[in-house]
């Protein structure tokens, strides 16, 4: 159970994350190849073409990596000799 749900948590976090970091690299990518604003074509490339990519992206590495991290075994204890 708390693997599937830091699954979810990371599925979420990852979403986030990546739609952040798509809406950045679009903006990025109007910037750098003067993308025509005509009628809000630039503005539709960045938040229907780069924002679902990174948060498509973004939450399936956070799904894996969370789930990878809640999937370790615990470290083995050592008593202490008597």
């Amino acid at each position: 159970m708390k693997i599937a749900l830091l699954v979810l948590i990371g599925l979420l976090l990852g979403l986030l994350a990546g739609a952040v970091i798509g809406v950045g690299a679009g903006l990025a990518w109007i910037t750098v190849f003067h993308t025509s604003d005509f009628e809000g074509y630039s503005g539709m490339l960045v938040f229907f073409s780069f924002m679902p990519i990174g948060s498509a992206i973004g939450g399936l590495i956070g799904a894996v990596g969370l789930g990878m991290i809640a999937g370790r075994e615990p470290a083995p204890t050592r008593t202490p000799p008597p």
